[in-house]
């Protein structure tokens, strides 16, 4: 009996044994392929499309959606039993990526992934006489029912227009086309993308009005049409995008009144329309605006004063800009009853009258730039608001206005110290591993200004984006050890800093910094900056009055990284 027992046990053993190595080995057969062979010949072809033919998935990848995944290709099963590819995401993004080669193309048998949801492209085609490549015009309708994200992204090889095709995807929820060679119009198809809820063509060509269909666009949260040649009158229909946190059109040729309707977006927290041919004044733009934390409106005619405004209701607001945009009359009292704000440019415009002692009681202000005015008086700021400010202090080219010199022990000869106090260190672990980033984002920078880096037995690296995500760099652009760095921005675009310290990146001590490609102000003249930088002349002890004329300074910004992040 014991002998039977122990046999039919055996048998069971040995049944389960095979079960486990014959799904083992399911993995490895390729008649027991959970993928059916259309999907997978179409993902190969797509594969070498982007990257190249050297790329030989079916001896390298038996199975791309089983035992033996390709990176960046993902899939899902379907009541069939069968996978499908669902998200095909190409370039420099994660560590061993598949990056697309210098010939890539945009390869046909792509509309063949039916169940495509998600479809990324970042830095594949390079170069627009090299390798121009255009978007595919139709087929698009392929993918209307599966495609939900679309970005194209970092891709100057990029070129042509936009489908109108792309209208007829149905239940796209993001589609982000940055910093491509894109030209052409908006098309109006992309009003019917009823479920979008980003819309990113920044840092293209394109050209013409904005449509106004595509104040349909009920879900949207972010529209950014930034860095294009936009031109026409700002639509009105876009005041109907209830839900829309940010809108930015800034460097475009907009012209006309900015409409009343755009006082319905409520939860609207950064608007940036800087750079553009605006006009209406500054009370019937922003008025009902109060939740925004982010205003930027330079750089346009829009005119008017800052009396009829009622500061005291944008108790969010963090950064206002309103340089250059035609500015009369004297400045409130009541712009010291934002509470939160960080950063307040008032320069270049015709702003008169003294300037109140009430912003130094502001808690959280880091710069305040009201030079290229005709402000009159003297400053009663305390020396100890100047050292708070530093260079991110500016008043200069206000002819009759003058202030107490501040003593040059406590003058500051680089613009901005890389993060305050604590300087450039690993974050603890009970800070945010973003917190260099976090204290960029306060920040505005341009071409020419300064960073000082100081720390103890560490360095400094200004590298690519792929060595940035990758925290690792073996020839960098930039490279100092010195205890106090100091860099000089001499263009516009994006750095990638980190440390140079094994191990110290992936702790969190790295940063990216945007210096925005803005034309300076005249600085004042040569012989007042050479007088700037000799100490005070003292009578009795007490420093004389000298004009704010003579007082240089860089300039600071504060911009949400809350999109930028949708960007990635």
């Amino acid at each position: 009996m014991a002998i039977r027992f122990l046999s039919c046990k055996c048998h069971y053993v040995l049944c389960f044994v095979f079960l486990v190595l014959s799904f083992l080995c399911k993995g490895q057969d390729s008649s027991f392929s959970p993928m059916k062979n259309k999907e997978k010949e179409a993902i190969y072809s797509v594969i070498q499309g982007f990257v190249g033919k050297w790329w030989n998935g079916s001896y390298l990848y038996p199975d791309p959606c089983g035992w033996t995944p390709v990176q960046g290709v993902s899939c899902e099963q379907y009541d069939d039993g069968f996978w499908y590819v669902s998200t095909v995401n190409f370039g420099p993004v994660f560590d061993n990526s598949l990056v697309c080669s210098h010939e890539a193309q945009f390869p046909q048998q792509l509309f063949n992934l039916k169940h495509l949801k998600v479809l990324s492209l970042s830095t594949c085609f390079h170069s627009p006489t090299k390798n121009p490549v255009k978007l595919p015009l139709s087929k698009w309708d392929k993918f209307s029912h599966s495609l939900e994200s679309l970005t194209l992204r970092s891709n100057p090889g990029l070129v042509g227009t936009i489908p109108p095709a792309i209208g007829s995807l149905k239940n796209l929820q993001s589609l982000l086309l940055l910093e491509n060679g894109l030209s052409g119009e908006l098309p109006l198809s992309i009003g019917n993308l009823v479920k979008l809820r980003q819309l990113v063509l920044a840092g293209n060509n394109l050209e013409g009005e904005v449509p106004a269909n595509y104040g349909r666009l009920s879900e949207l949260l972010i529209f950014d049409a930034s860095r294009n040649n936009l031109s026409g009158v700002f639509p009105s229909t876009l005041g109907l995008l209830d839900s829309l946190l940010k809108l930015d059109f800034s460097n475009n040729m907009l012209e006309g009144e900015l409409p009343r309707e755009l006082g319905r977006l409520k939860n609207l927290t950064l608007l940036d329309i800087s750079h553009n041919k605006l006009r209406g004044g500054l009370v019937r733009t922003i008025k009902e605006l109060v939740s925004l934390k982010h205003l930027v409106l330079s750089n346009n005619p829009i005119g008017g004063d800052l009396l009829g405004v009622k500061w005291e209701n944008f108790q969010n607001l963090e950064a206002l800009d309103l340089s250059n945009i035609g500015l009369e009359g004297s400045v409130p009292k009541s712009m010291a009853k934002m509470k939160r704000l960080r950063f307040l440019d008032l320069s270049n415009n015709d702003l008169c009258g003294s300037l109140s002692r009430s912003l130094e009681k502001l808690p959280c202000l880091t710069a305040l730039h009201v030079n290229g005015n005709n402000l009159t008086g003297r400053l009663e700021f305390s020396e100890r608001f100047y050292m708070k400010m530093g260079m991110r202090f500016a008043a200069w080219n206000n002819t009759n206005l003058c202030c107490m010199a501040k003593p040059t022990t406590h003058e500051m000869p680089y613009g901005f110290e890389v993060g305050g106090h604590d300087g450039w260190v690993v974050p603890k672990p009970k800070d945010d591993d973003q917190m260099y980033n976090q204290w960029a984002s306060q920040n505005r920078f341009k071409v020419n200004d300064t960073l000082l880096f100081k720390y103890e037995r560490d360095s400094v690296m200004v590298v690519t984006e792929e060595e940035y995500e990758k925290c690792k760099a073996s020839r960098p652009l930039f490279f100092s050890n010195n205890g106090d760095t100091v860099f000089k921005f001499d263009r516009p675009g994006l750095f990638y800093f980190i440390s140079g310290v094994s191990g110290h990146c992936d702790r969190g001590q790295r940063m990216i910094i945007k210096v925005l490609d803005v034309e300076p102000a005249a600085p004042p003249p040569q012989s007042a900056n050479e007088d700037a930088q000799k100490p005070p002349h003292k009578k009795n002890g007490v420093a004389e009055m000298i004009p704010m004329s003579i007082i240089t300074t860089s300039t600071l910004f504060v911009l949400s990284t809350f999109v930028l992040q949708l960007y990635a």
